[in-house]
Order: C-alpha cells, then sequence, then structure tokens
C-alpha cells in the first residue's frame, strides 16, 4: 500500500456506449472511500483504445455520474494538479516509460504483422505470445541488436510487449481477499504500447495511476487476470513501494447466479442494466435506463451499494451520506451478487413512499403537464400525492394510479357491475347525487356516514354499491378510499361524474 497520507481514488471508465450498473457501482464504492476517508474522487477517461471510441459517451458518463450523485473532485471537466484527465491527451507520457522497460531488459521490441499473428493463431488454436515461442517470432528478443536498430530507424510498425518472467510466483494482498498468487509461466507477454504509439490499459492504468497519486484502487474482480502484469509493472518501474492498495469487487451476477450481469440478459428478461438511456450512434438502437423507467437516483444507489455490501445489521435504507459513514471494505463480499430486478423496484417504493413530497413534486407536475392538464392545483397535488404514494413503484405510476383526481374518466370498467344492475340501484344513485347537493360539510368523515346510512335504507348490501360508486368517481376498481376521492374531487365534479356514468349502467 502506498505510504502516502491522502487518500486518492478513481473510476477509470472507456468511453465506449452505456454505463452499465456495475460500473456505477464501482464508481460508488471508489466514492464512499474516499469521501469517508476525506479524500478525493479522480474521472479518468481510459480513451486509449480510439477504434471503440464512441461519440459522445464521456458525455454520458458524467450525466450517469451527476444524476448519482456521485460528483468528481476531479475529471477533465474539473482539473487538478495531476491532468490531463484523458489518456488520449497523455500520449507523450507512455511511449518513455515503454523504452524503460526495454532499455532495463523488461520489455522488447515486437515486430510482427497482425497477418504474421493470425497465421500462427492457425497453426496453435491456443496461441499466446510468451516465454514458450517468443524467441521464435520476430522481436528484439530473437533478432541481433543490428537488425532490431535497422527495423526502428525504418520506422518499422512494432509493438512493445512485457517480458514475463518464465517461472516465479508474484502475489499482493487485496483488500477484500486477502493474499492473492500468481504464476507467471501461466501469464502471456502483454503489448504495452500499440503499433500506433498508444498504450495499452496494461501500461497506461500503471502509468496514470502513479502520476495522479492514486492510494487505493477498487475495480471488478474481472480485472484479476490482468494483477500480475500491473503488479510487475509497478515493481520494473521502480515503484513497487508506491503501488496503490487494491480492492477486486464481486461481479453482479445474473438473477439465476450463473454468471456475470450483461446486457443481454437484461434484453431477454425484461429490466434495464444501464444506469441511464443509452442511444448507440451508430446502430441507433436505444437501450433503456434506469433512470427513465423512473428510478430515483437515491434508490438506485442504494440498490447498487447493497449489491455486494452491507454495514451488519438488517438496515437496507441508506442514503449517500449514511452509506458515507458506514461505508466498510471489510464488509464487501468476496463472492458474486446476484441482481434482482423486483428487489430494485422495492427500494424505489420505499424510496418513493419515505420522500418529502416537495422532491417529487416537479417531476409529478411535469407527467400530469404532458397528459395536458395545464391548471395544476398545488394543495390538491400534493394531497394526492401522499395518497397515492403507497401505490407507487416509479415516479410514473403516479399517472395510472392518481389521473382521476385531474381528468374525468373517459373508460368505465363495468362489466363486471352491469351484469347486476336494476332500477333500484339507479334510483339510489340519483337520489345520493340529490343529497349530495344539500350536503353541507364536504369531507370524507362527513360523507362516509351518510352513505353508509342511505345503504341501510335501502335494504341492499354495501358491496353492491361500493364498487359502482368507486367506478363512477375513478373508472375502475382501484384507488384509495373512496370517501377520501370523493372529498377531494369536490361537490360538483363528484355529482357530475355520477350523472356521466349512470347511463352508460341501464
Amino acid at each position: 500500500m502506498s505510504s502516502q497520507k491522502k487518500v486518492r481514488v478513481r473510476f477509470a471508465p472507456s468511453p465506449t456506449g452505456g454505463l452499465h450498473l456495475g460500473g456505477v457501482r464501482t464508481a460508488l464504492f471508489n466514492y464512499l472511500f474516499a469521501k469517508q476517508h476525506g479524500g478525493d474522487f479522480i474521472l479518468r477517461i481510459e480513451d486509449t483504445d480510439q477504434t471503440r471510441f464512441v461519440a459522445g459517451a464521456e458525455e454520458y458518463i458524467n450525466e450517469c455520474l451527476a444524476w448519482c450523485g456521485i460528483i468528481p473532485d476531479e475529471s477533465p471537466d474539473k482539473p487538478g494538479a495531476y491532468g490531463p484527465y484523458r489518456q488520449s491527451e497523455r500520449k507523450a507520457t507512455y511511449r518513455q516509460y515503454a523504452e524503460q522497460l526495454v532499455n532495463a531488459g523488461y520489455a522488447y521490441y515486437a515486430f510482427d504483422t497482425a497477418e504474421e499473428l493470425d497465421e500462427q493463431r492457425k497453426i496453435h488454436p491456443n496461441f499466446r505470445y510468451s516465454h514458450e515461442n517468443r524467441l521464435s517470432l520476430r522481436n528484439s528478443l530473437s533478432l541481433s541488436e543490428e537488425e532490431t536498430q535497422a527495423l526502428l530507424s525504418k520506422d518499422h510498425p512494432h509493438t512493445i510487449r512485457i517480458k514475463m518472467p518464465e517461472d516465479e510466483t508474484i502475489g499482493f494482498e487485496d483488500m477484500i481477499r486477502g493474499r492473492v498468487s500468481f504464476e507467471t509461466k501461466l501469464v502471456d507477454d502483454k503489448v504495452l504500447l500499440k503499433a500506433d504509439g498508444m498504450p495499452t490499459y496494461h501500461l497506461a492504468v500503471v502509468v496514470d495511476d502513479h502520476a495522479m497519486q492514486i492510494s487505493h484502487i477498487f475495480r471488478g474482480e474481472e480485472w484479476l487476470p490482468s494483477a500480475p502484469v500491473h503488479l510487475l509493472l509497478w515493481e520494473y518501474l521502480g515503484w513497487k513501494n508506491e503501488m496503490p492498495a487494491w480492492a477486486h469487487l464481486p461481479l453482479i451476477l445474473k438473477p439465476d447466479g450463473n454468471g456475470k450481469l450483461s446486457k443481454r440478459d437484461g434484453d431477454r428478461l425484461g429490466f434495464p442494466v444501464y444506469a441511464m438511456n443509452w442511444m448507440d450512434p451508430k446502430s441507433g438502437v436505444l437501450t433503456e435506463g434506469f433512470r427513465e423507467l423512473g428510478f430515483l437516483p437515491e434508490a438506485f444507489v442504494n440498490m447498487l451499494a447493497l449489491l455486494g455490501w452491507n454495514d451488519g445489521t438488517d438496515q437496507e435504507l441508506f442514503g449517500l451520506a449514511e452509506l458515507v459513514a458506514k461505508f466498510s471494505v471489510e464488509r464487501i463480499s468476496k463472492s458474486g451478487a446476484k441482481f434482482d430486478y423486483e428487489k430494485a423496484k422495492w427500494f424505489n417504493h420505499e424510496w418513493i413512499k419515505g420522500m418529502d413530497n416537495s422532491l417529487l413534486l416537479p417531476q409529478i407536475e411535469e407527467i400530469i403537464r404532458t397528459h395536458g392538464v395545464s391548471a395544476i392545483d398545488t394543495v390538491l397535488l400534493d394531497t394526492v400525492l401522499s395518497t397515492v404514494k403507497e401505490r407507487m413503484t416509479f415516479v410514473s405510476d403516479f399517472w395510472p394510479q392518481a389521473s382521476f383526481f385531474f381528468v374525468r374518466p373517459e373508460e368505465y370498467d363495468i362489466e363486471a357491475v352491469k351484469v347486476k344492475w336494476n332500477e333500484q340501484k339507479t334510483a339510489f344513485f340519483q337520489e345520493l347525487a340529490g343529497e349530495f347537493e344539500q350536503q353541507a360539510t364536504w369531507s370524507a368523515s362527513a360523507i362516509e356516514p351518510l352513505f353508509k346510512d342511505k345503504i341501510v335504507q335501502s335494504g341492499m348490501k354495501i358491496g353492491e354499491l361500493m364498487l359502482p360508486y368507486r367506478i363512477m368517481l375513478v373508472g375502475g376498481k382501484f384507488g384509495p378510499d373512496v370517501f377520501l376521492i370523493t372529498e377531494l374531487l369536490g361537490k360538483e365534479e363528484v355529482i357530475a361524474r355520477i350523472s356521466k356514468a349512470l347511463p352508460l349502467l341501464k
């Protein structure tokens, strides 16, 4: 672990498309650790692979983090003392380190063309460039120094590869997994610098983490196979004593626990895996995100935090500030965490229920306006929201749950009650409308006994009349307490709705 006192962590995504919830969780755990220790959270864009670069992806990453409240202390848009924060803008710094490794005997020039390597793969199905065959391939280890210098002087295309030791065991102390060891003979000679002069991830990540004085690294366990290369680069570049502490996070698994959760799984099972909507600029294909489906950022972050971590209690609802206070690496699981979409929706439901109306009303007002309602009674809206919050999983559920408070029903679910309808029931509601007209106190507490007393006088059963009354007001068999609905709609509107619905039942 680095001996420096300042905690500095980084989230380093590639701008290649939508941001998977696993990526957001990595950013979140980095952020929580940094903030808990009074440190800095850095966003670095790893765009060394220009063939995979997608326009708009970096802006998308920024928007995702902002939506989640995971705000970087340093980034391309908020540079600090350790920039640039895009790897492509640091290109000039990488070759010197690659050459340093060559000169020290830890790396070598490889002049093999892509076609030559493809031919090797045809001959050897499990071909890998390694200590087993490097001397039979075209590189500065197999060629004489004169041949090597001649090719370099002619600017012959070449890569620089790390020279992995043939038979060493190397390892490190993972903050989550404990001691992790690797046999170097099982690792191939990874490319460090590509023919276009851009570094690969392996070289860039080590050089940048050192240059940016990163103290701790939280990354997905899929990066564990790369760890031996990175360990050796920290050593070979003379920075072994400055190497950050590493924590390899457990995978987010498919709902059945069988393998890593992918976008394809979300498409197949009908749930999002991206934080926000992503429109692929090449294919034009839209992938739906949690935000656009109606997830609150607080619920999304809460759900992510509990995928592979808990605080040791039964508590499940945490705000971001509380997560910062309670987060601990010791409570991160070593095993993968199954993604449960129903549980994700539960988090959203719970956050909606517990959230102050004032924080939800701007979104609710926008929903109402999209349905053509321009004159909004904010007092009524606040009351209605309090009434239906218990029934909302998403903010977008407000309209199907509460539209009848703002517009009269256009359709009525009357088939079930129509078959048992008779003139006595018609007369009941005609008389009820007349009594409502005379009612001085318009409140649920006054209307409910009036309604029920009238049922008793009629000799009919309460179930025969309560459901039709609800349908007249709401249009269907749903909604909160029918007498509360009656109060909130107001006398004139209730009478008008009874008058509109009655002819449909005859």
